[in-house]
């Protein structure tokens, strides 16, 4: 009987400490399925933003510092960072509305888009196809 009386405050403290962990979305890259990023465009719709300060903030204040990254107003979307191609083939959708400014910023980073000091500065040499990667066995096939 002692057993039933001190699991539920145990558990609601256990509760507490593991749901801000698991509140917020994270999006683990698939490289293999990535192979061939070249840019990424954000979709979303106006209205949307308005409830969404984090996702807001990102996209009037992030956006035009990352180059080959644009936005995309659609009516009636959920904010969502579309993965494309050189040729604007479509890899993959991530959604965007659970994330923070933070977590976004992250994950643009670590998909490789390069982010200027200014919307107006210029790109170096290195960085112009962001985030496309050469392929790893290019040098190998650089005599075929």
């Amino acid at each position: 009987m002692s057993i039933l009386l001190w699991p539920p405050p145990l558990l609601l403290l256990l509760a507490a400490l593991v749901a801000p962990a698991t509140a917020a979305t994270t999006y683990r890259p698939d490289w293999n399925r990535l192979r061939g990023l070249a840019r990424g465009r954000v979709e979303t719709c106006g209205g949307q933003l308005n409830r969404l300060k984090e996702v807001k903030a990102f996209v009037t204040q992030d956006i035009p510092l990352y180059h080959n990254l644009v936005m995309k107003h659609l009516p009636g979307a959920d904010p969502e960072l579309v993965l494309l191609t050189r040729n604007y083939m479509e890899l993959e959708r991530i959604p965007l509305s659970e994330m923070t400014r933070e977590e976004i910023n992250m994950l643009v980073q670590e998909l490789g888009f390069y982010r200027k000091s200014a919307p107006d500065a210029q790109v170096p040499p290195e960085h112009l196809w962001a985030p496309a990667k050469p392929p790893e066995d290019a040098s190998e096939r650089a005599d075929l």
